[in-house]
């Protein structure tokens, strides 16, 4: 991976670095297949300060999800039926809503709600394509304890060569940053 040369001075400050993009058309993939030794556009890696606001910013989406997908469904469950499900079974239903969620908003573009307000994607490491569905949600399950092990895949990002999380780095994904749209 290089860094980005239109903006290595912020690259080189924030830590960030380029990973390559995929090609957008046929003619593009026709192209490179001829000229493999051309030079690939790429994409800059998210800074951390970047990828850790959209997370906050994520986590206030969250709280409508799980509002509309977990407690109301459970409070008429414990009013109409007087039933209470066991503790496992509610955190085992609360991991399946949010890996839908993400999973879901991950493969049809490679964002969630809070990445596109921060211009963010989820691509894979090796060749800067939308992740499969199963390392999607491999990156997922990853995340719950690099986050709720005291932030310690979160953490890792500081001393990471790419300033990358442990759960991406384990599932062969990373966080790019998206140009600014010109708007007109």
């Amino acid at each position: 991976m290089t860094r980005s040369k239109s903006r290595a001075g912020k690259a080189a400050a924030d830590g960030a670095r380029a990973v390559p993009h995929p090609p957008q058309d046929a003619s593009d993939r026709t192209d490179r297949a001829a000229h493999p030794t051309a030079d690939r556009p790429s994409a800059e890696l998210a800074g951390l300060r970047r990828r850790l606001a959209s997370m906050l910013y994520e986590s206030m989406l969250l709280l409508g999800v799980l509002a509309l997908t977990f407690l109301v469904p459970y409070l008429m469950l414990g009013i109409a039926a007087e039933f209470a499900p066991p503790g496992w079974l509610l955190w085992l239903h609360v991991f399946g809503v949010l890996g839908v969620y993400f999973v879901w908003y991950w493969r049809r573009g490679g964002q969630t709600l809070a990445m596109q307000t921060w211009r963010l994607k989820i691509v894979t490491g090796a060749d800067g394509r939308i992740a499969s569905a199963a390392r999607c949600w491999l990156r997922y399950a990853l995340a719950w304890p690099s986050v709720l092990l005291g932030g310690i895949g979160l953490a890792w990002a500081l001393v990471d060569r790419d300033r990358q999380f442990l759960h991406d780095r384990l599932a062969g994904t990373c966080i790019v940053l998206l140009p600014v749209v010109a708007k007109g």
